[in-house]
């Protein structure tokens, strides 16, 4: 076991990084150490494409990742992503996030409650 129990979606790190009172309190009712989580390659995409990122926030964001561990798309998430968009007819990224979780067998933090539902 690598220690990794949660797959982060975007919104959960934009919400880390912006303090949201919110996600705050998922974290710590969880009790959720960083060193536990985990972000899809889709996440940090989304995180640093914002096309009015700044190069304080681009770093904010990058040492924020540091923390965690990167799981990039192989072959057998992408298997996963492609059953899991048709069934539950998501978003591309969305299905790949999943996908990534159910690939380690970790649990997705999401507030995205439509995904959350279909896992």
């Amino acid at each position: 076991m690598n220690g990794i129990k949660y797959l982060l979606d975007t919104n959960i790190i934009i919400g880390m990084y912006q303090r949201h009172a919110h996600i705050l309190e998922i974290v710590h009712t969880k009790r959720i150490a960083i060193n536990e989580c985990a972000y899809s390659s889709i996440t940090r995409m989304e995180l640093l494409s914002f096309p009015n990122i700044t190069e304080a926030e681009e770093q904010a964001i990058k040492s924020l990742l540091l923390l965690m561990k990167n799981w990039s798309i192989s072959p057998i998430i992408e298997d996963i992503a492609i059953d899991f968009k048709r069934r539950h007819h998501t978003k591309l990224p969305d299905s790949i996030i999943a996908a990534t979780a159910k690939a380690h067998q970790v649990e997705l933090l999401t507030l995205d409650k439509n995904l959350a539902n279909k896992l």
